[in-house]
């Protein structure tokens, strides 16, 4: 009888969130559609190759949300942006708006070109999102908040109580779907998603909220630092995020200067990093079974910051190609880089 084939370990939950993230930072770097094809292919394969076991289908939901960005993108450019063009694709009734509003108008000509845009744009925010669902489908949060300093317990329970409430609207829906269909609940459409729409989100913010209950309870977080400490580190690790935060954005935005964002970057991670020394005492405790950090895991970091830095050096060098222009209106160019 031969032996059934091992099945390959987990790797470390930061190894696949640092990949994932610097996919979503290579997807903000262009709107190109054959490029961020590639990256939904990249995240499909990964995420069918590797993903965690019992997460369901949240790369599915995360790209669901994607593509309701891109229909919103688009209705509301047909609606109030798309008269500037060429290609006129349909002629729509005018509502008169009170002046006041400086002009703006809803209906009238829509073009091709500005909806070829906004096509453009939600399908970059939808990859950006496939790469946040990717990475709770590769490494659930909760994994990753064992990891966590002391010093950014506190963060780690809101940020892992917020990224778990995404994942569970996408599991609440299957339950529910499949619950009403044992039932004989056949029905399909806007209305049956409307009847929907009220117990996934109550059920998702029950889970959430007893995730954080049931994290309190055990006292999770709980240190034997003084409280002093305590404050000054979870104040620095606060404003360290929010620079980082305000730092990512300005680089994955492309429209502020690197010399902008990527100081900020640096400076609030430094300032993240500091409250590690700070907390490092007053957390004496021990971890079981750690995951290691050992070769799979350095190689998927340094693929995904690979990725993010082709994408953003070849934004530098080549922006037409990255951003390709609907005006005049061409099928885009595949970089073969």
């Amino acid at each position: 009888m031969s032996r059934p084939s091992a099945q390959p370990r987990l790797l470390h939950p930061a190894a696949w969130w640092c990949w994932a993230l610097c996919v979503g930072v290579a997807a903000s770097r262009t709107t190109n559609p054959w490029l961020l094809g590639l990256l939904v292919a990249l995240l499909g394969w990964t995420v069918a190759q590797r993903r965690e076991p019992g997460t369901g289908r949240i790369l599915a939901g995360f790209l669901a949300m994607g593509v309701l960005a891109i229909l919103l993108r688009l209705t509301a450019t047909a609606l109030g942006g798309a008269r500037l063009g060429s290609h006129l694709i349909v002629e729509l009734p005018i509502v008169p708006l009170p002046t006041w509003l400086g002009g703006l108008r809803l209906g009238g000509a829509v073009h091709l070109e500005p909806m070829v845009r906004a096509f453009y744009d939600g399908a970059q925010l939808a990859v950006v999102l496939g790469s946040v669902g990717a990475a709770n489908a590769l490494a659930g949060p909760r994994r990753l908040l064992r990891y966590l300093p002391a010093t950014l317990y506190d963060v780690g329970t809101a940020l892992v109580v917020g990224l778990t409430y995404a994942p569970r609207l996408v599991t609440e829906a299957e339950r529910l779907s499949r619950a009403r269909r044992l039932r004989g609940h056949r029905g399909r459409g806007v209305r049956e998603t409307g009847r929907l729409v009220i117990p996934v989100v109550s059920a998702a913010l029950d889970g959430a909220l007893g995730l954080a209950a049931s994290m309190e309870c055990r006292g999770y977080g709980r240190t034997g630092a003084s409280r002093r400490r305590q404050l000054l580190a979870s104040a620095l690790a606060t404003l360290g995020l929010a620079g980082t935060v305000v730092g990512l954005y300005g680089v994955m935005d492309g429209v502020t200067p690197l010399a902008v964002g990527v100081p900020m970057v640096l400076i609030g991670v430094a300032v993240a990093a500091s409250t590690l020394w700070i907390g490092a005492g007053g957390d004496p405790r021990t971890r079981y079974r750690r995951d290691p950090f050992a070769g799979p895991e350095r190689i998927t970091t340094a693929g995904g910051l690979l990725v993010a830095a082709v994408f953003v050096g070849w934004s530098l060098i080549d922006p037409a190609a990255m951003r390709p222009s609907t005006t005049p209106l061409a099928l885009p160019d595949l970089p073969l880089l």
